[in-house]
């Protein structure tokens, strides 16, 4: 028998490993991070300062070189020594004291958090003369909604629970008014209405930077800290529709309530615009904004008619659209009105028709989540200011109120329905009449 011819097969060595693309962004992140730091500093002494912040997010490595005082040093002295407005008072001293003591001697991060409060400080001294602007109809600054867009001011909310969570929501959306802001938060995340322990507002003051997708440096200020076991005894329902329940708790906050559940809906709050630029960026984070004590210029009664000079404005909106706006002056408060350190101001007589003022649209709130809508009828929000006979805020409410039906005596000028605007605190109170025709 023929013998079998051995086959002997070759196998090639095949190379299993592939060179990594010179564009990787893992090779040039590894690449990046065994360079010595002091090139990178050296790299990154070329950014502005809001490549510095944005790459500070990238990793620890990054955000250790990104807040080193050198740099934030250099971008510090560029930014305002080559703008003379925009030089903050002080900036001569701060250049002696750099003579004199190693800027890395400092706390790290210490240049960047100058740069970002000095950036706050030129940009709120560039504004403020805008508030000085004061609108003769409702004695208020007049640019307050144009300063607190371009200060880059949000508001946010803290929600903590009974079992000590805590979560803060930014907001969903805000509505500017005449004299007012009103401001919403919603969403899934927020807890059970009898599960809320506090809640806490704060203004927040954001810096302008060129960073998309991150959220910017800035500052909280603590506007309201409200309890709720001590606010819902006093909690008022002012209206449904076929998806929530509305709940009113002082001061200017509505809970909307999905109907028969404990959950909410939505947050609701409306802030008057006196004072709000201040209350909301020059507080701290636990503590509000204390308005500076002034003594009143002396006030001399006149002695038939007491009081007088003083001015309202009124206006009564939803969250889409303004219902009335009117202003109205030379109010006055006889002697014998004056009770208990209250007085009694009439701004429409129920018998003088040339008064009385008609509204525009129907009475209702809209509200809005991220996927369902509605109204309310028969609630609105209104919004006043009292100036006293100098022209300073004297009263100053913005808060949610609703219409009930009241039987009023029997006029000749009007067939409709009555109804009753009635708003009460600690200050004073409102009482106001609406007629349907």
């Amino acid at each position: 028998m023929a013998a079998r011819k051995a086959v002997i097969s070759r196998v090639r060595p095949v190379r299993t490993t592939k060179r990594a693309e010179k564009s990787s962004p893992a090779t040039t992140h590894n690449f990046m991070e065994r360079m010595p730091s002091e090139i990178l500093i050296k790299i990154l002494s070329y950014l502005d300062a809001s490549a510095l912040y944005s790459i500070s997010h990238i990793n620890k490595l990054f955000y250790q070189l990104a807040n080193d005082n050198a740099l934030w040093n250099k971008v510090y002295i560029a930014e305002f020594n080559k703008n003379k407005k925009w030089k903050p008072k002080g900036m001569d001293e701060v250049l002696l004291k750099m003579a004199t003591v190693e800027v890395q001697d400092q706390a790290v991060g210490y240049w960047k958090w100058l740069y970002f409060k000095t950036v706050a400080a030129c940009d709120m001294n560039k504004w403020k003369r805008h508030l000085g602007l004061i609108s003769r109809h409702t004695g208020l600054p007049s640019q307050t909604q144009r300063v607190l867009r371009n200060l880059h001011v949000t508001w946010e909310l803290t929600v903590s629970d009974k079992s000590g969570h805590e979560a803060t929501f930014e907001l969903s959306w805000s509505q500017f008014f005449e004299t007012s802001v009103t401001l919403c938060w919603n969403g899934a995340c927020l807890p059970g209405y009898q599960h809320i322990s506090t809640l806490q507002l704060h203004g927040v003051r954001r810096i302008a930077l060129n960073c998309p997708g991150l959220k910017k440096p800035g500052w909280r200020s603590l506007m309201e800290k409200l309890n709720m076991e001590t606010l819902t005894k006093s909690t008022q329902f002012i209206g449904r529709d076929r998806l929530v329940e509305l709940k009113f708790l002082q001061p200017a906050l509505i809970i909307g309530i999905w109907k028969d559940q404990h959950s909410i809906a939505f947050v609701m709050l409306t802030l008057h615009f006196h004072k709000l630029v201040e209350k909301s960026i020059q507080g701290t984070s636990v503590c509000p904004y204390l308005e500076p004590m002034v003594n009143p210029p002396f006030d001399d009664i006149d002695p038939e008619y007491g009081l007088h000079g003083y001015q309202l404005h009124i206006v009564l909106h939803n969250t889409a659209y303004e219902i009335m706006s009117r202003s109205f002056s030379q109010l006055f408060c006889r002697r014998t009105q004056i009770c208990d350190g209250l007085i009694q101001l009439t701004a429409i007589s129920r018998t003088n028709v040339s008064q009385h003022v008609a509204l525009s649209g129907s009475i209702t709130l809209p509200w809005r989540t991220d996927a369902l809508q509605g109204a309310v009828e028969n609630c609105c929000i209104m919004s006043l200011t009292l100036l006293d006979e100098f022209k300073k805020p004297f009263w100053c409410v913005s808060s949610p109120v609703s219409i009930k039906p009241e039987k009023m005596p029997t006029s000749y000028d009007y067939d409709g329905e009555d109804f009753l605007i009635h708003y009460q605190d600690l200050d004073g109170q409102l009482l106001c009449v609406c007629q349907k025709e």
